[in-house]
């Protein structure tokens, strides 16, 4: 069993405007600023983006605190396999649990729709679909300042 997150985000821009944005160290540096993160990390190379997170635990249930413990590091990897599409993939290291899925831009007149959809799975007999729609909320929300941060980036 698995939880399918799908997310479509707009921004009044172009395709290849929209993957430098994504491409960009800098974009993705503060998007994590804006995030609610105590710490991360970014790295891009070549087709290869790599986002490491550190999220604060204190504000999700206790059930799940109680496997994930004080801080939740999650591991973002996208492999661009064309200039509009990628492979992603959310690791939460150590723990049973991670998201694959993909990502896609397609532009229409003028405009980008990012889509993303992912399957998460987390391994834990009982509480297992509570996390799993837990972390689908987390990253959705994670999204959405994504997608703000972005809608301001490319209007400068």
């Amino acid at each position: 069993m698995s939880t399918r997150l799908s997310k479509k985000l707009t921004y009044d821009a172009s395709a290849e405007a929209v993957a430098a944005m994504l491409d960009d160290p800098a974009f993705r540096e503060a998007v994590l600023e804006r995030q609610k993160v105590v710490r991360g990390s970014v790295s891009i190379d070549g087709d290869l983006v790599r986002i490491e997170q550190v999220r604060s635990a204190s504000d999700i249930p206790s059930f799940a605190r109680s496997f994930v413990g004080e801080e939740i590091v999650i591991v973002q990897t996208e492999t661009w396999t064309s200039p509009t599409s990628a492979d992603v993939g959310l690791a939460i290291p150590g723990k049973p649990g991670e998201a694959t899925g993909g990502l896609v831009l397609v532009e229409s007149g003028g405009r980008t729709t990012e889509s993303i959809d992912l399957d998460l799975s987390v391994r834990i007999p009982l509480v297992g679909g509570k996390i799993e729609k837990l972390v689908a909320g987390l990253f959705s929300d994670a999204l959405d300042v994504e997608h703000r941060v972005g809608v301001e980036w490319l209007a400068r």
